[in-house]
């Protein structure tokens, strides 16, 4: 899988996960099946602007601190669970944002 494929197959991920709802880098990473946390940020920071980037978050909720601010604003007006100024990772993990938008069961994207 070259880079444009994989940066398409994270974009199409990122674009069905719906609002007040979140995926790890490294959970979008597992669902597509390469790469890894790091790999899904450089597409994100490159390639990821025309998408609800502020869905994306660290393992711990978390984003870098450059886009805090504004993610925090979008996770309010789309009632995203925060907890101190991070995302609720247990309550805002979303169960239906797989590949290609499909709706599978189980705790994460059916993973």
């Amino acid at each position: 899988m070259d880079y444009e494929e994989f940066s398409e197959r994270v974009l199409r991920i990122v674009e069905a996960i719906p609002p007040g709802r979140v995926l790890t880098y490294g959970l979008i990473a597992e669902e597509i099946g390469r790469g890894g946390p790091r790999q899904v940020g450089a597409v994100m920071a490159r390639d990821g602007h025309g998408v609800p980037w502020w869905r994306v978050v660290r393992a711990d909720g978390s984003l870098p601190a450059h886009l805090v601010v504004e993610a925090q604003q979008m996770w309010q007006v789309e009632g995203t669970p925060v907890r101190r100024g991070r995302v609720h990772i247990a309550k805002a993990l979303d169960g239906g944002a797989v590949d290609g938008g499909a709706v599978a069961e189980g705790p994460v994207g059916g993973l």
